[in-house]
């Protein structure tokens, strides 16, 4: 009797098993064509990072392998499906595809986590990048052939393999080699297809480990744990009808059988964390089917590893023709084969897959060249200024300067030449010039001050004011001994033999040169109304009526001793010797034409403190190439000081009259002396704001190099250089290291910046495209400039000539004493 009930109960489970068939097959088809393309696929990269290893990282190591854990926990309880719908999944890919030798780790994830994903991903890797790709990717050459295969259990799915927690390599490492050596002409790939289980297979591992601890050998408690319910049925009724004697038997051999301790904690260890069913499959394509096969045996040979120490193991199963057709299908479509489940837990699959770590030494891993961290949450919406824009988890901010005060504390930018720094000024010198604000360009390469011309609003033509050294044909004067004050004077002085310094070699200056300098700039200054020029400073020494015309002027005693004792006591080879050292320094710039008659002019065309206070716009163009290294440097110097000079001066004017102006130098450490120190700290209460722009730290003395980084309220890094990078890290440090800074993108700059008087935490941002300018507009600016602040060239000479090379009559006064 109990035969039949047990009959009928069985059939009663068929036939309701094939009733299910029957309906989910239509279901089950329908999710083979479009499951797969409704899963949206991410790519995540890691930042690689280039730390030595010793026994503290290998410890790390692992510590990051198990946080992979963490992600794939999120997979266990994906939304449950609709009565007879297949059972979603999440797919984990590494893949070296067609075209690129890159290797790429992709995730692609039921539709409704879309939202989500980066979410679960970043709370656990906070720097890594997970960028949702638009268009699948590809693996495999169209006219070319193609393998596969997929991986298999030997043993019981109770059973163990091998994970990262027991082997002394990342066993990633063996993977991704094996990919790194494919060429950019073929692919291969590892997925693997996880889902979560409908059974409970803790509890199917706790009935093994009970009927081991009764006594049953291991592999008989796993296969019987093992067993479906029918199975169950069928094997206690056998046992109901089994020889009592034979019963009796076998109970007595189970208390003799010693429980294999290994195989009980290593099942127990598997049961411990919570496992998914999962599909392995690798597929390779190349040019030949030789090839494609050679791939396909390195990689499924890359899983061996696992076999080691442990009492499971994989078994590549090769495919070909109708099965190689569908493991294709199945691979691009991402669909869970059943009969190529696995039984792994999360231990097990991030032994497999997991986001490399900076530890692997694997090349050709796509990984995020330099960090990213979340902006600032107090950043301005709206500001004076707007520099570039921070994207974040696929949320993009505008980055604007909240107030001109934070601007007042300047702006340094350091990065390698073609990263994007003239992009930026550009952009920030048009911003400054459509809202009105007096900006000077100080450019040694001659585009920023191109485009600036062609940005130039209707309403500011006639604000600009444009010094082209290189245009002969009408020159602008630039004096750098004119002044209107005792303070001036000093400065001016101090700051001509700071510029010689920086000139020429120390060696060759010395202080015997800047003696006969000072002395001479000195009294070639004391006629207030009528200063004399760098280009008189060797009549100096050659025309004895010319000095007495000029010790006539001098009041202050010790220039006067000088000229009448100390110079007039010099006498023979001595004096010829002092003349010729101090007239050749000179001499190099008065025997170039174009600069004589620039620096000969005994009044500057143009009056900075003028351009200053009325906002002007003021653009020096120093072009290397057409005005000389040398010349170029030496200008550009006379105009930083005359700047600095001008914005002194503001000292007579109340504070709350003073106009902010904005002093933006490219390549500033070829234009800069190291009083440098004194506008950075002085000069923001005289609202000089200043914009310094350079390639890397080596150009800049000690002691600018302190003045910069010292009072600089905004720092801005592009990509730089290995030893820039590893001084420049404490700037930016923790968010982001020497790597991250040596790593950028071009037009990717890391900042610190001033908001609201407080300096932000360092946020990566991109720098806005330009504008485009009006090119055609450029030609007339300048000609309109040329004749409002330039001279005849024949005028300019005339009046060099009779000042400095007419021999001067000598006067009917009676000798100075």
């Amino acid at each position: 009797m109990i035969i039949v009930v047990y009959i009928l109960v069985l059939l009663f489970f068929l036939t309701l098993l094939g009733f299910a068939v029957m309906i989910n097959i239509e279901a089950r088809q329908k999710s083979a064509v479009f499951g797969g393309l409704e899963m949206p696929v991410f790519l995540v990269m890691m930042p690689k990072n280039d730390f030595k290893k010793d026994d503290l990282m290998q410890k790390q190591e692992k510590e990051m392998i198990s946080q992979m854990e963490q992600v794939l926990a999120n997979f266990l309880y994906l939304k449950k499906p609709k009565l007879f719908q297949p059972i979603p999944c999440a797919a984990l890919e590494i893949a070296s595809q067609l075209g690129s030798s890159d290797i790429s780790f992709y995730v692609a994830v039921p539709r409704y986590l879309e939202t989500v994903f980066e979410k679960y991903v970043q709370g656990i890797y906070p720097r890594a990048i997970v960028d949702k790709i638009p268009q699948d990717y590809t693996i495999f050459e169209p006219q070319g052939a193609t393998a596969g295969a997929y991986l298999k259990l030997k043993e019981n799915s109770l059973f163990p393999i091998s994970t990262y927690q027991n082997l002394e390599k990342d066993p990633l490492s063996a993977i991704t080699n094996n990919l790194s050596k494919i060429k950019s002409d073929e692919g291969a790939a590892i997925q693997l297809i996880i889902r979560p289980l409908a059974e409970n297979f803790r509890a199917k591992g706790e009935k093994a480990l009970k009927k081991i601890r009764e006594g049953k050998p291991t592999r008989t408690a796993v296969s019987e744990a093992s067993q479906s319910a029918l199975m169950e049925i069928f094997s206690e009724i056998f046992k109901s009808h089994q020889d009592p004697k034979k019963k009796d038997i076998e109970d007595a051999k189970k208390k003799e059988t010693h429980i294999d301790q290994k195989d009980y904690d290593a099942i127990q260890n598997k049961i411990q964390k919570q496992a998914f069913q999962a599909n392995i499959r690798l597929v390779a394509s190349a040019k030949t089917q030789e090839r494609a096969e050679e791939i396909l045996n390195h990689l499924a040979g890359s899983f061996s590893q696992f076999s080691l120490s442990a009492i499971n193991s994989f078994e590549p199963i090769n495919v070909y023709s109708r099965e190689l057709r569908k493991l294709v299908y199945d691979f691009s479509f991402r669909n869970f084969n059943p009969k190529q489940k696995n039984i792994l837990n999360l231990e097990e699959i991030a032994s497999i897959y997991h986001f490399p770590t900076q530890f692997i030494e694997t090349p050709y891993i796509k990984s995020v060249k330099s960090g990213v961290v979340a902006p600032p949450s107090d950043l301005p919406e709206l500001g004076v200024n707007l520099i570039g824009k921070a994207v974040f988890r696929d949320e993009e901010k505008k980055i604007y300067f909240a107030t001109r005060d934070d601007r007042r504390r300047h702006f340094y930018i350091i990065g390698q030449t073609g990263t994007g720094k003239t992009g930026l000024l550009k952009e920030m010198i048009r911003q400054d010039i459509e809202s009105g604000e007096g900006v000077a360009v100080v450019d040694p390469h001659g585009e920023l001050v191109e485009y600036t011309l062609s940005c130039i609003t209707k309403e500011r033509m006639e604000d600009v004011v444009l010094f082209e050294p290189f245009d002969q044909e009408r020159p602008m004067g630039l004096n750098m001994l004119e002044h209107d004050s005792p303070e001036q004077k000093d400065f001016a002085v101090q700051e001509m033999i700071a510029i010689f310094y920086k000139l020429f070699p120390p060696e060759i200056i010395g202080p015997m040169f800047e003696h006969y300098m000072r002395n001479a700039m000195l009294a070639l200054m004391a006629d207030k109304d009528n200063s004399g020029t760098l280009v008189e400073i060797p009549k100096m020494f050659t025309d004895s009526a010319f000095l007495q015309q000029k010790i006539a002027k001098v009041s202050d005693p010790i220039v006067r001793n000088f000229w009448l004792k100390e110079w007039q006591q010099t006498t023979g080879s001595t004096k010829s010797d002092m003349l010729g050292y101090v007239v050749s320094k000179v001499g190099r710039f008065i025997e170039n034409e174009m600069m004589r008659n620039i620096i000969g002019q005994s009044r500057s065309s143009f009056d900075l403190s003028k351009i200053m206070d009325e906002r002007k716009i003021f653009l020096a163009n120093l072009s290397k190439g057409l005005t000389g290294e040398v010349n170029s440097s030496l200008l550009g110097l006379i105009l930083v000081s005359k700047i600095q000079m001008a914005a002194m001066k503001r000292a007579r004017i109340a504070e709350e009259e003073r106009k902010d102006f904005y002093l933006y130098i490219d390549e500033f450490q070829n234009f800069t002396t190291d009083s440098i120190a004194t506008i950075l700290s002085e000069a923001r209460k005289y609202k000089l704001n200043l914009i310094m722009a350079h390639q890397y730290i080596p150009q800049l003395t000690d002691q600018i190099k302190n003045a910069v980084f010292g009072n600089v309220g905004t720092m801005a890094s592009f990509r730089i250089g290995a030893e820039d990078a590893e001084f420049l890290e404490k700037q930016f440090e923790p968010e982001f290291s020497r790597f991250d800074l040596v790593n950028l993108d071009n037009r990717s700059l890391i900042i610190k910046m001033m908001l609201n008087n407080k300096t932000s935490t360092p946020f990566k941002i991109e720098t806005v495209n330009t504008r485009q300018g009006r090119p055609e507009i450029v030609e007339s600016l300048k000609k309109i400039s040329k004749l409002k602040y330039g001279k005849p060239k024949e005028e300019v000479e005339k009046e060099i000539s009779q000042r400095s090379f007419a021999e001067t009559q000598p006067t009917q006064t009676p000798p100075l004493k």
